[in-house]
């Protein structure tokens, strides 16, 4: 009788959120992400024990905290792909808040752990990089802020991103860390772009990155000598870039055996910004194209999801972390054929480091949080509906 007259209550059939994120994440990417980090465990293991073994640790002291660290990357990942994009972009604006801090504060409190560049914090049991952190969250604030330019009326976040972006590239160029420093900039320059930026202020800002690299070639002695050092045509094959063509060279095809390559045993960073140059000398080129084919194919996936998405926010930041991951494996690959100047960056989830994992995990864990799919109809649904005579 209370129903006949009230009505009755709808009853709410909410879906539990572990087979809801398993119907709609993009499961091809998430297990390329698995198959990159088993990948680099693989490759820890081949790379890393020489490094150990001079720093008097067991020889598979490095293996056993990337695990650790990748562990600790995939649970963030998980937990953050579950994550309804409004959650995500909370949760960022607070990281984003807290990594600009500390990287202003690196000046003051950081190392450079003798490697010349100011770029960690020391905690006695680990190292933490700040800037690792700070371009996810870099991106969904500034995705945030060029979205939110497009409402009828809304703030000015074009403007507001650019600033942030100037200001967070002049404190990455004082560490100094150009390679970071072009990172950010060509996230934002994507989402940008994306959003609907004039050519002619893009064209304008590349005039401007040039100008600003001459500038650092002229004041910045750290800068000027990786540049130097690629120009030159007689490469030192003492060098870290001479021993990581020399092994690439030898690796041919097929690899010279696991276990049997000699690079791990004369680069100090065989395990973290060379890795590939393991993985070509041991593996061969079918390795070194499996990783580029598991990028790609994170990437490809992620940018034609974003396609279809109607949000402007979630295609803006979804695209600039896409983008972002993609083009700092290809500097890290780049750099180890000498098709680019050194930059001291990891592969992501096959390097060793643990502010690189787990920042990593974070990145792809918001974007599949966007990629994941959504009752919505898609964009061009409304581009059809907008011409289709009234």
């Amino acid at each position: 009788m209370t129903e006949m007259v009230y009505g009755a209550v709808p009853v709410r059939n909410v879906e539990p959120v572990l087979p809801k994120w398993w119907r709609t994440v993009d499961k091809w990417s998430l297990s390329c992400v698995f198959m990159l980090f088993g990948i680099g465990i693989l490759l820890g293991l081949a790379a890393s024990p020489p490094l150990a073994e001079r720093n008097g640790f067991g020889p598979f002291h490095y293996v056993e905290r990337q695990a650790v660290f990748g562990g600790l990357a995939l649970s963030a990942m998980l937990i953050t792909s579950m994550m309804s994009p409004v959650v995500v972009r909370r949760l960022a604006v607070l990281g984003f808040l807290g990594a600009f801090v500390a990287l202003a504060l690196l000046p003051f409190f950081g190392t450079d752990f003798g490697k010349g560049a100011v770029r960690w914090y020391s905690l006695g049991f680990a190292s933490l990089q700040p800037s690792e952190f700070l371009k996810p969250a870099f991106v969904i604030v500034a995705g945030w802020l060029i979205a939110a330019a497009q409402d009828l009326g809304g703030p000015p976040g074009r403007l507001y991103s650019f600033a942030l972006t100037v200001a967070i590239v002049l404190m990455l160029a004082m560490q100094p860390d150009f390679g970071q420093a072009a990172l950010v900039l060509f996230g934002w320059g994507v989402m940008w772009f994306v959003g609907g930026a004039p050519i002619v202020l893009l064209l304008a800002l590349a005039g401007i990155v040039v100008f600003a690299g001459t500038l650092a070639y002229e004041y910045s002695e750290h800068f000027a000598r990786r540049i130097d050092g690629f120009l030159n045509p007689e490469l030192d094959p003492t060098t870290q870039l001479g021993y990581a063509t020399n092994a690439i060279q030898e690796g041919g095809f097929f690899g010279v055996g696991v276990g049997e390559g000699q690079v791990k045993w004369s680069l100090p960073d065989a395990h973290t910004d060379f890795i590939i140059a393991v993985a070509a000398e041991e593996y061969g080129l079918i390795l070194v194209l499996c990783i580029i084919v598991l990028y790609a194919t994170i990437v490809v996936r992620s940018l034609v999801r974003l396609i279809r998405e109607r949000d402007p926010f979630i295609r803006l930041a979804g695209t600039g972390l896409a983008c972002m991951f993609g083009v700092q494996a290809m500097i890290n690959m780049g750099v180890a054929v000498r098709l680019l100047p050194a930059k001291g960056m990891t592969l992501p989830f096959v390097s060793y480091g643990g502010s690189s994992l787990i920042a990593g995990g974070i990145a792809l864990g918001m974007l599949l949080a966007f990629t994941r799919t959504r009752p919505q109809g898609e964009i061009g649904d409304i581009l059809r509906g907008r011409l289709r005579p009234q």
